[in-house]
C-alpha cells in the first residue's frame, strides 16, 4: 500500500508561519511564471487581471489596488490600451476622470493566462497521490479561511 500514515505532530504557530509563507511564495511565483509567451509583464497583466476582478475602476483606484504610484499606473495602463486589452470611457459623473475596464480582448488574454496556469498546476498535482491531494483540498480551505480573517 502506497499511502503514508501521518504522525500528528504539535507544530508551534511561530515555527509554522515562516514555512507556510515561503511555500506560499514560492508556489505563488511558481504559477505565475506558468504563462502563455507573450510579451505582457507580470504588472501589466496583474493591473489586467484586477481590472477583470473590480469591473472597472478609475486609474487612480487600480493604482492603489497594484500598490503603485499613479504616474506607474499611467504608463502600465497605456501598453495595455496600445494592446487594446484596456479602454477608457469618461466617468459618469466627474468630467476630469475616466474609468478603466478590460475589452473583450483583455480578458481573452486573462483566460488565456489563467488557463495555462491551471494547466501547469494540475499537472503537478496529478503527480500526488489521493491522500496528498485531499491534503492539499482541506489545506486550500484552510488557506482561504486565513484570508477571510
Amino acid at each position: 500500500m502506497t499511502e503514508r500514515t501521518v504522525t500528528a505532530k504539535r507544530v508551534p504557530p511561530a515555527q509554522l508561519a515562516p514555512q507556510l509563507r515561503d511555500a506560499i511564495t514560492r508556489l505563488n511565483r511558481r504559477v505565475r511564471q506558468a504563462r502563455p509567451v507573450g510579451d505582457l509583464t507580470i504588472t501589466q497583466l496583474s493591473a489586467l487581471t484586477s481590472l477583470g476582478l473590480a469591473g472597472a475602476l478609475t486609474p487612480r483606484e487600480l493604482a492603489d489596488v497594484e500598490r503603485v504610484q499613479p504616474p506607474t499606473m499611467t504608463r502600465i495602463v497605456a501598453k495595455l490600451e496600445e494592446r487594446g486589452l484596456v479602454q477608457r470611457t469618461p466617468h459618469p459623473t466627474d468630467g476630469r476622470q475616466v474609468i478603466l475596464s478590460s475589452t473583450e480582448g483583455g480578458r481573452a488574454v486573462l483566460e488565456q493566462f489563467e488557463r495555462a496556469r491551471n494547466e501547469w498546476l494540475a499537472n503537478q498535482l496529478a503527480e500526488l497521490s489521493e491522500v496528498d491531494r485531499e491534503t492539499l483540498r482541506r489545506a486550500a480551505e484552510l488557506l482561504q479561511q486565513i484570508a477571510r480573517a
